[in-house]
This record gives C-alpha cells, structure tokens and sequence, in this order.
C-alpha cells in the first residue's frame, strides 16, 4: 500500500412537520432576519483566538445547534455495528433510553457517494499491488525510473483533477459532477490504463465527496457521516488487496482487477440517479424550493424552517461563481491557510513512509508476503476509522486531530527506539510492529478523517469549493514530494533520523491544532460561516 495516501450517524424523524414560509421576502426582510440569526450565533464570547475573528469563538463557546438538540434522545452508546445494526453513533451521546435512528434516511445518500472513495482505495491497492507484474506486461520491469513515473503521473492528475474540480461542481452540482466524474474511472479501468483518467477522475472525488456529505449531512451526525471517505479508501484498499493475493501466481491477474473496478464505476453512476443534490448548492444557485424539497426528504419537515433561513442568510441569491483570487482575502485566507498547512503537515508526518516500510517491517517478523502485510495494515486502518466515526461527533474534530497526532509521534519514537538502541532482536521487532500499527491507527482515528471533514466545515458557502480545490492540490503536491524524496532521505541520514523527524512534524501538527483549529461539532455550516464571517453577507466590509 503505496501513495496517494487519504488523506486526506444519520437523521431525525419529526413528529408534526412545520409550517411552510413563503420563500420570496423582500431583501430587506431577508437582511433582517439574517442579522437577527447572525446576532445569535455570535453571542456571549468568552473566548479569543488571535488568528480567527473573534465571532468563530462562538463556534468553541456558544450554544449548540437546535439540529443537535432535535428528538428523539440519543443513545450514549456506539451505533457503529457490522450488519443488520449497521450505523454511526449519534453527536452528543447524552445517554438516553431509545437508539438514535434520525441517520436513516440521508445515510443511503451519502453512502452512495463515498463509493468513489471505495474507487480510490481500490486503485491505490491495485497500484501497490501487481505493479511488478504490469511492469512485466509492458516491458518496463526493472526499471524503477518508469515504475516511479506511472505513480507520479497518476498524482499529477490527481492535481489536475483537485484543482477543475470547482469548475465542474459550481457549473453542474454535486451530484451530476460525480456521475460524469465516474466516466474516466470506468474507461481507464476498462482499457487498463489507470494513470491519467484514473488520476484526473480521483483528484475530482478527493475534492467532491468531503464537500457533499458535508453539505448534505444533518449537522448532529455530519462528523460521523464524514468518516465514511476514510472508511470507503480503507475498503477499497483491502477489496484490492484481497482480490490481488492470485497475482501472486497468475502475472496477467492484474487486468481482471482493473476490469473489476468498473463495477463500483457503474454503481455510483446508477445510484447518484437517485441521490438528493446538495441542498446548499440548491439555494446557492436560487432554487430554494427545490432546497427545501431536499432537507425536508432527509433532516425532517422540522429542520426545514430554520435549516432554510440560514441557507438564505449566508447566499444572499448570491449565484456567481467564486474566484480564485478572493482566497486571498479576510477570511478566506484564514481557511485556506489552514486547509493547506493540514494537508501539508499531514503528508509530512510520515504516512507514506511508514506504508512504505511497513512490508519490511513484517517481513522481519516473518511475514513474506506484501500483500499480506498490506492486510494487516489496511485493517487496522479500517478499525481505527470506525472508531473516529463513533467518536467524531462525541469528542469533536479538534481533540481527535490532536490526539491523533500525539498518537503518530508516541508511536514514530518508539519505532526509533526500537530501531536505533541495542534490543533483543524479537524485542525490536515487536516494537516496531506496535509502533507501525499504532501509527496507523492513530492516523485513522483524526489525521486521516479530520482533515477532509473540517475544511469544507471552516469555508464559507461562497468559496468552499474553492477552498477544498485547493487544500487537495497541496496534498498532491506534498504527496507527490515525499513519494519523491524519501528514500533518498533513508540512504542519506537513515530510517531513524528520518522516522524522528516524522515524530516531530507530528508534534508540531499537534501544537497547531491546539492553537489554530476551532471546533465544528454540532453547528451547522451556516452559523460557522456567520461566527466567521466579519460582517454580513453581502454587507461592506
């Protein structure tokens, strides 16, 4: 298991649905009632972050959202169970007598969606699976510079596809964007090349499906339901691997992987046909009755009220598209600061280079096979994600990331220790399983998840899209760099210096989210963007 590495619960049923407002207010009517919501997201501040504007505080120290307070009680209890109890444990856990099932009705959604995440684990499994053999195929085994080459290029598409994506979305929506973006996964699945398509279609996906579960999900379960990207490239990992284990002995196997991965192609694209838009692209481009239609459906008549109210707040029948250029502007700039330096620091904590040394690493202990290895790994991946999604909306984004990230550094040192001190060998050894599998775990319980979550929380309506385009095209670049760089860094200083500096990058992402991320748990996007927001939309600044 190679790079591109990731990186980067559920709805209530209303009891009596809520009266139907007119949706045609005067502008000033509108602004009013924006003020009013806006003045009650911001108030009783006790809190001050230097780097944000003092209304984000509000989003640490303010009361939680009528989404998270919705009935029935919820259960403090996990609901993350594998197969007729299958689900997301709920955002307060308060404790209470009856299972929390308000997920029910918007988790098809966003499960269909985070199939092509499924589809991005799948082509990193096949990618770092039978690559010597399709090296063998096409005449360039041995040749480490043209093998390096297929993984560069597939990145380099991936960038390419982060960095269109908002284009697309803003043009056609969310959810026709993953049908077509489906397309090139299925042609270079069939034509068995997975290099420029393949990449193009996952640089698109990385960007979107973040972005649409996070737009669709009600606000009580929306970390929770965010997990689900982690969780579908952990599967889709594993699915390539398992199905890879015949290349062992057959070198021609690896085509009838590719051909296989046309099938969730074409699952995304039948099941997307019956998926909701994004109600808040609905309401950005002025079809608020179509917006309303939709939260109705999947958050409850009882949402729908206030739910709409805000979405008309923060898009102001605002339906031009964002540029570029206003990322460079307060606040955005805050938020694509952090969205970058995330994915920065993420990449740079060593992901890729304990993947990498990670079959070495069981090797030692006896295991030969790569795959196998890459099972292991791969499931604890799986295991450590499942955990983030009964504790996402529980213990919140910011605690996760750091904890996350002091798990990795622990984890880092004692790999260094196992490695650089004089130890029974079986010692070392077992220490430098325990070290990689906890990092690996620790990665999936915030590092991997977290960051794809709280970006598109963070952004404003407006610029999100562009905001995530860019966050991911750091990540490819990044990725890109240390797949470029690392094994030279292993000849020049070796595994322990380069693995302590793992740690420390580790520590420093830690210390930054300690500083810099504020928490999102139970605030739906609108009063994010309101508490960050210096002044109103569409008012002077």
């Amino acid at each position: 298991m190679m790079p591109p590495t990731p990186l980067a619960a559920l709805l209530v049923l209303p009891a009596t649905p809520a009266p139907r407002p007119r949706l045609g207010l005067a502008p000033s009517s509108r602004h009013a009632r924006g003020t009013v919501v806006r003045a009650a997201a911001l108030r009783a501040l006790p809190r001050r972050l230097e780097f944000w504007h003092p209304r984000l505080a509000a989003v640490e120290s303010g009361p939680p959202s009528s989404q998270s307070s919705a009935p029935p009680p919820q259960t403090g209890r996990s609901l993350f169970l594998i197969g007729l109890n299958a689900g997301f444990g709920g955002g307060g856990g308060d404790g209470g007598g009856d299972t929390d099932l308000g997920w029910v009705r918007v988790f098809p959604h966003v499960l269909t969606a985070s199939m092509a995440n499924f589809l991005f684990g799948y082509h990193i499994g096949v990618m770092n699976g039978p690559i010597e053999d399709i090296a063998r195929e096409l005449g360039f085994q041995g040749n480490p510079f043209l093998q390096g080459l297929v993984v560069s290029i597939f990145i380099v598409g991936a960038f390419f596809g982060s960095l269109g994506s908002s284009a697309l979305v803003d043009y056609l929506g969310c959810k026709r964007t993953l049908q077509i973006d489906s397309i090139p996964l299925i042609l270079g699945a069939f034509i068995s090349n997975i290099v420029v398509p393949v990449g193009i279609g996952i640089g698109v996906n990385t960007v979107l499906v973040p972005l649409y579960i996070s737009e669709v999900a009600p606000t009580k379960y929306r970390g929770s339901l965010g997990t689900l990207c982690q969780i579908g490239t952990c599967l889709g990992i594993i699915a390539a691997l398992s199905l890879g284990i015949p290349s062992e002995s057959d070198p021609h196997w690896w085509r009838t992987m590719l051909y296989a991965a046309c099938v969730p192609g074409f699952l995304i694209v039948a099941g997307m046909q019956f998926a909701v838009e994004s109600p808040r692209w609905l309401a950005k481009v002025g079809r608020l009755d179509d917006a309303r239609k939709v939260v109705e459906d999947i958050w409850g008549a009882s949402e729908a009220e206030k739910a709409i109210e805000e979405m008309k707040s923060v898009v102001v029948n605002d339906d031009s598209q964002a540029s570029w250029s206003e990322l460079l502007s307060e606040p955005h700039n805050r938020v694509a600061l952090i969205g970058g330096s995330l994915f920065f620091l993420q990449q740079f904590a060593g992901i890729n280079g304990v993947l990498y040394f990670s079959s070495l690493t069981f090797r030692d202990v006896g295991i030969a096979s790569g795959i196998l290895a890459s099972l292991y790994v791969g499931i604890t991946n799986f295991g450590g994600a499942l955990v983030a999604s009964n504790l996402m909306d529980k213990q919140g984004r910011k605690n996760l990331l750091i904890g996350s990230y002091l798990g990795m550094a622990f984890a880092m040192f004692l790999i260094v220790f196992s490695i650089s001190f004089p130890l029974d060998e079986d010692v070392g050894h077992t220490l430098s399983i325990t070290g990689t599998l906890l990092y690996i775990f620790t990665f999936a319980l915030g590092a991997g998840p977290v960051t794809g979550i709280i970006i598109p929380e963070l952004s404003s309506a407006r610029t999100r899209l562009k905001v995530m385009g860019f966050s991911f095209t750091v990540h490819w670049v990044c990725n890109f760099l240390v797949g470029l760089y690392f094994l030279e860094l292993v000849k020049l200083f070796g595994v322990g210096a380069v693995y302590a500096g793992f740690g420390g990058v580790s520590l420093l992402t830690a210390l930054f989210a300690y500083n810099f991320i504020v928490e999102t748990k139970g605030r739906s996007l609108e009063e994010i963007e309101m508490s960050l927001s210096p002044c109103a939309p569409g008012e002077p600044k």
